[in-house]
């Protein structure tokens, strides 16, 4: 199992940040486990009873996704007896390692992430995984049935919302975009992912901030411009209001809780 770094739980399950040491093994028992690893190319899906073992010193993000928690959104998919995932190891796209990259920052800095936010962002993950990898392969028993994400002009709403979460985004252009009146979008919307679709964008919108953030990677002036917002304040109070602190204060914090917790690096020969 390698030494313990971070563990959550929820609804969801239980999401664990560890490092493993070479030859360690990580293994799924009655649930799936979807496993993450910064820099690595694939993900790795582990059906219940299923291994993983670790060729050098890593560190993974395992999401131990709870059975009711899948069959809820995905019966077709995850319902008894389905056996989810046909290949232990997929090329992981750029949107599910931004997601993963910002989960792992979201779990090492657990003091600032909320539990509405991390359903989100394991919500965006599930939905992501269902979308790449396994409803492209289930053409006789379709990946959408029964799933709370059935209707496509709503799979589709979801689709422009990432494609570049922005706060000037007007809905009721969205709502025609997809082929629904703004009362039905919403109620539609809501129902789907639990979020209106003014929230929905809220989180897509932290979420972008979070990975920039983290990452070192421009100024804070910079994140709120690409975002829609009018004025860094702006960007400054939208992000106080849903993470808690300043986006120059979580930076400081991501950037020491990184060096502090360096996960450990294969051995250099002579």
């Amino acid at each position: 199992m390698g030494r313990l770094v971070r563990i959550l739980e929820g609804r969801f399950g239980r999401l664990v940040l560890s490092d493993l040491g070479p030859s360690e093994t990580f293994g799924a028992q009655t649930d799936p486990v979807i496993l993450m690893q910064p820099g690595d190319a694939d993900l790795v899906f582990l059906n219940p009873g299923e291994s993983y073992t670790a060729s050098a010193a890593t560190r993974l993000l395992a999401l131990h996704a709870a059975g009711e928690w899948l069959r809820t959104s995905f019966p077709a998919v995850f319902g008894p007896g389905e056996v989810p995932f046909s290949q232990m190891r997929e090329p992981i796209t750029p949107r599910i390692r931004r997601l993963a990259d910002t989960l792992a920052v979201e779990v090492l800095n657990d003091r600032f992430v909320s539990a509405e936010r991390l359903d989100f962002m394991l919500q965006e993950l599930l939905l992501s995984i269902v979308e790449t990898y396994l409803a492209r392969r289930r053409l006789s028993s379709p990946a959408w049935r029964g799933s709370r994400f059935e209707d496509s002009r709503i799979r589709r709403a979801i689709a422009l919302l990432r494609a570049r979460p922005n706060k000037e985004l007007n809905m009721d252009d969205l709502a025609s975009q997809v082929g629904l009146s703004r009362s039905r979008f919403y109620d539609l919307f809501q129902l789907c992912t639990g979020f209106s679709p003014r929230a929905y964008l809220d989180m897509l919108c932290v979420e972008a901030a979070i990975s920039r953030l983290s990452s070192g990677q421009g100024k804070i002036a910079e994140v709120s411009a690409e975002l829609g917002f009018s004025a860094q304040s702006n960007f400054t109070r939208f992000f106080l209001n849903q993470v808690g602190v300043p986006p120059s204060e979580y930076r400081r914090a991501t950037t020491k809780d990184q060096a502090d917790d360096t996960p450990p690096q294969p051995p250099q020969l002579p």
